[in-house]
């Protein structure tokens, strides 16, 4: 039996709503209006209400007394919290992985790393932020955990900030491609210790990167969050750099998450 034409709609406009959060074109605060909605995708309440109660759900709106649904914001404390967390499920991600990932998307992980350096030459920074999604997403799929591949997904949709935001950043693609390189080697190795510490220490480069560009800023205002302090910052330059120096997990078949 086809799926209701009105769960298509209300998926419709939630894959809509998500794809500009992400981007950057929606940002923290902005308010959404169910009646805009309406108007703008052509569909009656239900459906669009439907929408916000499924991104509620995934962490992207929340609701303000007296505004109604906006855009979530993420302080940058959470953000450390959250940092701490995702380096754990990459890292378990790419163990996983190198145990198991199949022999079609070792190929697929292989060109989504040539499609990465394809991008670096042009020196494309969204080109790059697609290309390194694409990159990560495989080795998700790759962990054969379905499980954790949607609790990974789920946790960068809720810690959003548009790619460019990162890759922009001075030599950050040259050593993200070097990272790159250090993971694939791993997984196509089959070694998973190797692996998980390429990825931890990949994801907190990034997250080192992330917490600079907050500290550079003249208030201190992250992209997601309304408040933060340069002491804040310092705390994430703080955890991000401690998972950097390399953090092995006790047990060859198990992360620490």
């Amino acid at each position: 039996m086809p799926p209701s034409p009105r769960i298509n709609l209300s998926d419709k406009i939630r894959a809509a709503l998500e794809a500009e959060i992400t981007s950057g074109q929606l940002v923290a605060g902005s308010r959404i209006d169910e009646q805009a909605l309406m108007d703008r995708f052509e569909v009656s309440r239900t459906p669009a209400r439907e929408a916000l109660l499924q991104l509620m759900s995934a962490g992207l709106v929340t609701t303000v007394p007296r505004q109604g649904a906006v855009v979530a914001s993420l302080s940058l404390p959470e953000y450390v919290a959250m940092l701490e967390i995702l380096m754990e499920l990459e890292g378990l991600a790419a163990r996983l992985s190198a145990r198991r990932m199949p022999a079609v998307q070792r190929k697929q992980l292989a060109l989504a790393d040539q499609a990465c350096r394809d991008a670096a030459a042009k020196d494309d920074a969204e080109l790059y932020g697609a290309a390194n999604r694409s990159f990560h997403e495989i080795i998700y799929d790759g962990s054969l955990n379905e499980v954790l591949a949607r609790q990974l997904r789920a946790m960068r949709l809720r810690m959003r900030h548009p790619q460019r935001t990162l890759f922009d950043r001075p030599g950050r693609i040259r050593n993200s491609l070097v990272e790159h390189k250090q993971v694939l080697d791993a997984i196509l190795n089959g070694d998973e210790d190797a692996a998980y510490r390429a990825m931890t220490g990949h994801i907190s480069s990034g997250g080192n990167v992330y917490a600079d560009a907050i500290a550079s800023m003249p208030h201190g205002v992250p992209v997601a969050a309304p408040v933060a302090t340069p002491e804040v910052a310092a705390d994430a330059l703080a955890v991000t750099e401690r998972a950097a120096r390399g953090r092995k997990p006790t047990d060859k078949s198990t992360s620490k998450a």
